[in-house]
């Protein structure tokens, strides 16, 4: 038979042998981390060490090495390449002098003989890097004797031109090393870092000017973005890097060189020679673009092949035309790249000259903002001259403030011109429903500063602004009805009736800045402007739309009220009952909007309204107290909507400020007289409110009522000498303490007897001080000590008694 243990002896058993496998398996990694360390310090193509007889200890392997053998090699060789070229540099300029001719000779050249010839034997043994190191030292060397036979044989030869005929040399002779001896890699790029200084010397050295240095940099880019390539892509990189780097290198410098010649030009030949130069870089550029086999290289130097193109261009016009006509002209240029297309040109080029295009026209936009800027934002000026009269012209009319900005007068022409590219060019794609919206600001931000550039009379300006500001509104609501409001195409079709909304608000403040010089120029636009957004608001689509025309023209309303007063020399708080028109308009028009959004924003407007009328009666307060019962009027007739029940509330509290200003302007100085108002509607909006929920507690029901009234009484009470306030007082918190007992409700009860007992302590408060002072002065210490020993005593008495609960309970068992 089979013996089974028992539960507890079996389940020690498991867990002794399952400890057994946690240390087996920790024992085999560390093995194998063991092993995969020494396979990785033998190197790739090490056989694999021999384990050990023993087991490494647990947690104590060998460390990984940090440098890996072939970066240690490569590390080692070029230092030591690095030093012997140090020393031949010093033996070379310091050393020299100690020995004569022959010897200096025949030392250098069997130093360099050797080192150009030590890579073939390395090459054969398979040393390739140690090989690539003498070959290094040896190109050093070879530019040392070129220095020494300077030195030594033509120091009456011109320095600079030496040195080009020998960058020349060099770089023909390395490029022919490096073809004899194949396998090397260093030669080549040594050579094509040699070959960026042959031309630019030579133009030095011939004193050729600064053109002539200007087109030898960008022929010496030219031809490293030739060689750059033409170098297959699986040929030796480091040619194809160390070619783009002298390319970008040399022909930044030539552009910026060109750049600065274009830019101080005396006259157009001059012009014409710097924008060939530019003309020559912009072909280096764009035929690279055109070569180049990754994308984002291509796009960019495509984009600045084609901003080149146009600053050489600008750079003649710039000496031919007028100064206000360079941008324009410069724009020209910029939107004649977009009509480079066709098949024959690869995307890549087509994108980049259209992004270079897009760079000058935002520049162009730029340009033209301030003088925008000006005319759009002068006029404000005019706030601190209200009605001082109207000006002579339209440019002193937007120049109040700040000066004139000579020499943009074609901004608008700028400005028309890219909203026409905006339109045409974006007829599809992505960027289509953003277009129309671009194009129609910028049309709207040309013809801003026209009046004031033709210098149009006054009143012609008035009407220019006002033209455009009439039409905004109405296309606006035109292209709001027309919007598809598909769940997918209505936000984005819906910028455009956007757009020229706010553009119509904005053109609206200006239109009023405008008009502030003239008093009936300020009506008639006040006046004109309402309507204007009443009829747009008049609409019955475009629901965003509306609620801003709506908001709009309650707002231009109130203004057209307020300037009427003032025209009609009334005083401030005789304007608040004439604004207290359009809070009462709102109030009406609200219901009827058809949606929500406007429905609250006239209900905004109108409140907004009602403030502003408001504190123009705080002058008199007569006439406050009628504008804040006039205002209660309109909010409880917003009240009796079913969706507007909570004005009501608004409408109490105006009614009682109402009534507190009319008490505070008769001079009534007794507080009951401002808190019975209130009291009474609040007592019966409780007994209302008790009388349909039998659950209400008397504390929201009449508790609020009751505190209006008597606590502020009990305080005038007490600054009272009187015997009738504390009479009628005292009558009253009885009155409602007896009811609060009947009925058996808190609130009365509770108030009315601590306002009772108040009373009553005031009155006795004489007859107490007169007590107080015939007892000695020792007698209130006395009294309170007595008290504190009695408290104390009764607590040591309790904390006795729970002593002794606890003894007794602690011999229980």
């Amino acid at each position: 038979m089979m013996n089974i243990p028992p539960p507890a002896e079996e389940l020690r058993i498991l867990d002794h042998e399952l400890w057994q496998l946690d240390a087996r398996r920790a024992q085999l990694l560390a093995r194998r981390i063991w092993l995969l360390d020494v396979l990785r310090s033998a190197g790739p193509q090490a056989a694999p060490a021999p384990a050990p007889a023993s087991w490494p200890p647990r947690g104590h392997g060998p460390r990984r090495p940090e440098a890996t053998a072939p970066g240690v090699q490569n590390v080692l060789l070029v230092l030591g390449g690095v030093l012997l070229t140090i020393a031949a540099i010093a033996f070379t300029l310091v050393s020299w002098g100690d020995m004569g001719i022959a010897g200096r000779s025949a030392v250098l050249g069997a130093v360099t003989a050797a080192a150009l010839a030590a890579p073939v034997p390395l090459l054969k043994r398979g040393l390739r890097s140690t090989a690539e190191s003498v070959a290094g030292l040896g190109l050093a060397l070879t530019v040392l004797d070129a220095y020494a036979l300077h030195e030594v044989s033509l120091s009456a030869v011109d320095g600079t031109g030496y040195a080009a005929a020998a960058a020349a040399l060099l770089a023909a002779l390395w490029t022919a090393y490096g073809r004899v001896l194949g396998d090397l890699r260093l030669p080549f790029p040594a050579a094509v870092a040699a070959a960026q200084l042959p031309l630019l010397l030579w133009a030095v050295a011939a004193d050729a000017g600064d053109h002539a240095i200007t087109a030898a940099l960008l022929v010496t880019a030219a031809s490293d973005t030739a060689l750059a390539l033409s170098v297959p892509v699986r040929s030796i990189r480091s040619v194809r890097i160390v070619a783009a780097v002298g390319a970008y290198g040399t022909g930044a410098f030539g552009v910026l060189a060109a750049g600065v010649l274009t830019w101080d030009a005396p006259g157009p030949s001059a012009a014409a020679r710097a924008a060939a130069l530019l003309a020559l870089a912009a072909a280096i550029a764009l035929g690279a673009a055109w070569r180049a086999p990754e994308e984002r290289a291509a796009l960019a130097l495509a984009s600045a092949g084609g901003l080149i193109a146009v600053a050489a261009a600008d750079g003649v016009l710039r000496t031919v035309l007028p100064g206000v006509w360079t941008v324009p002209a410069c724009l020209a240029c910029a939107i004649a790249l977009l009509s480079v297309r066709g098949t024959w040109l690869p995307g890549t080029v087509r994108r980049g000259l259209f992004r270079s295009s897009a760079t000058v026209q935002a520049l162009a936009v730029a340009w033209a903002l301030p003088l925008v800027l000006l005319t759009l934002f002068g006029p404000a000026g005019w706030a601190a001259h209200a009605w001082s009269g109207a000006p002579s012209d339209a440019r002193d009319a937007v120049t109040v403030s700040a000066p004139w900005t000579s020499g943009t007068e074609s901004a608008p022409l700028v400005l028309a011109a890219v909203a026409a590219v905006l339109a045409l060019t974006f007829r599809s794609g992505a960027l289509r429903p953003f277009a129309p919206s671009g194009a129609l600001l910028l049309a709207w931000s040309a013809t801003l500063p026209l009046p004031a550039i033709a210098q149009l009379p006054y009143a012609a300006a008035l009407l220019t602004h006002g033209a455009l500001t009439v039409a905004l509104p109405a296309a606006a609501a035109y292209t709001s009805t027309t919007v598809d409001h598909s769940p997918t195409a209505g936000r984005r079709a819906a910028l455009l009736p956007t757009t020229a909304l706010c553009l119509a608000l904005l053109g609206s403040l200006h239109l009023v800045a405008l008009s502030l010089a003239s008093e009936a120029a300020t009506l008639a636009v006040l006046g004109t402007l309402t309507a204007v957004f009443a009829s747009a608001a008049a609409l019955r689509k475009g629901t965003h739309i509306r609620a801003v025309a709506t908001a709009t023209a309650l707002a231009y309303a109130t203004a057209l009220a307020c300037a009427t007063g003032v025209s009609l020399d009334w005083r401030p708080q005789h304007i608040a009952l004439l604004v207290l028109v359009v809070p009462a308009v709102a109030a009406v028009l609200a219901p009827r909007c058809g949606d929500r959004a406007t429905t609250v924003s006239a209900e905004i407007t109108g409140a907004v309204a009602g403030l502003l009328a408001i504190d123009l009666a705080t002058a008199e307060l007569p006439v406050l107290a009628l504008v804040l019962a006039l205002c209660g009027v309109i909010a409880a007739g917003t009240a009796v909507r079913e969706d507007r029940r909570r004005v009501g509330h608004a409408a109490a509290v105006l009614f009682v400020l109402a009534a507190w200003v009319r008490l505070a302007a008769w001079e009534v100085g007794a507080p009951e007289a401002y808190t019975l108002p209130v009291t009474v509607p609040a007592l019966l909006l409780g007994y209302a409110r008790r009388s349909r929920d039998a659950e209400a507690s008397s504390w929201t029901a009449y508790g609020p009522g009751l505190s209006v009234t008597l606590l502020p009484s009990l305080l005038a009470v007490w600054g009272d000498a009187n015997w009738l306030r504390p009479l009628l007082l005292g009558s009253a918190a009885l009155a409602v303490t007896l009811l609060g007992v009947r009925h058996r409700l808190r609130a009365p009860l509770v108030l009315g007897g601590a306002t009772l007992i108040l009373v009553a302590l005031h009155e006795l408060a004489p007859y107490i001080a007169q007590a107080m002072g015939a007892v000695p002065r020792w007698a209130p210490p006395a009294l309170v000590g007595l008290l504190l020993l009695t408290l104390g005593a009764t607590y040591e008495q309790r904390l006795r008694d729970a002593r002794r609960v606890r003894d007794v309970l602690g011999r229980m068992r």
